[in-house]
């Protein structure tokens, strides 16, 4: 293996990790969850806007595209409100896993909007995350709201993500993400002035700083930036399977910096081990299946 791939393969690794570490931030954090929000993404796209003059980088879009951008933020902003309510509602462990339900929501919403086939492995693999989730909801019914939270954010995750998979086609990941951190900017803070939320809540203690400083740079603009640029090197077989080590990041982070507040009972695990099984197995099995299809169509030599 070349010193260039076993970089992005550690790049990867490390990217994935910081992403986990945003649901440990997110706990840390005492403001509430709308407000952290409006942090992050301010805190966000001006680091993006920085990155943008450093290198001199043409970031203009059309007007088209920018409106498609900023309404899209509208999803990514309720996405992280949902998210940090999660934690906040429940645990780290609870919101991670939770999340991890993208994959069920995008299996069903993907064909709905983009008018393709439904894959009978990707429902096969749903259902066993509904189960995973099931067992989770039975064994940990004081985090019924956390829960409920989480899976709302899953699915504004799985909105955004099939958006961005067709913007992405067109654009660099940095200025899809900068218009929508833009429009997630917006849309909470409109949020904020219809509920009062501009309070003396959002006065933050120099510890909060600090996180936010940390979530808004380096697990969102810096992570978002080497996450796309290791995929210049590695196939997206072998990124998809990394990314889903995030929650099992997480979850092992938050039980090493929380200890007791995130330990749960044995039908929690349970419920998480076949919600992550199924994820991580997804991607091998599909690559396999697709091996096969594509061995069969060969002409014999």
């Amino acid at each position: 293996m070349k010193l260039s791939r076993l970089s992005n393969l550690f790049i990867l690794h490390l990217t994935v990790l910081v992403w986990g570490f945003t649901g440990i931030l997110g706990a840390l954090i005492s403001i509430n969850e709308a407000h952290l929000v409006w942090y992050r993404v301010l805190i966000a796209s001006l680091s993006l806007l920085a990155y943008f003059l450093w290198t001199k980088t043409d970031f203009k879009v059309s007007r088209k595209v920018f409106f498609r951008l900023f309404f899209t933020g509208a999803i990514v902003g309720l996405h992280w409100i949902l998210f940090f309510g999660s934690i906040k509602a429940a645990t780290v462990s609870v919101a991670m896993v939770c999340l991890s339900s993208l994959t069920l929501f995008t299996a069903i919403l993907e064909p709905i909007l983009k008018k393709t086939k439904i894959s009978k492995l990707e429902i096969l693999v749903g259902l066993f995350i509904i189960f995973g989730i099931y067992l989770i909801f039975k064994f940990e019914t004081q985090y019924k709201l956390g829960i409920l939270m989480g899976l709302g954010s899953a699915i504004c995750a799985s909105l955004f993500s099939i958006i961005n998979s067709k913007q992405i086609q067109n654009r660099p990941a940095p200025i899809i993400s900068f218009y929508e951190m833009v429009g997630a900017f917006f849309w909470v803070s409109l949020y904020l002035i219809l509920t009062n939320g501009y309070d003396s809540q959002m006065i933050l203690k120099p510890s909060d700083l600090i996180y936010l400083l940390i979530l808004g740079t380096i697990c969102t603009s810096v992570a978002y930036v080497a996450g796309v640029s290791v995929m210049k090197e590695l196939s997206a077989f072998r990124v998809a399977l990394i990314t889903n080590l995030e929650p099992v990041y997480a979850i092992i982070l938050a039980l090493i910096i929380f200890g007791k507040d995130e330990k749960m009972t044995n039908g929690f695990y349970l419920g998480a081990l076949i919600v992550l099984g199924a994820i991580f197995l997804f991607p091998i099995v599909r690559s396999k299946i697709e091996k096969r299809k594509l061995n069969k169509q060969l002409p014999l030599g």
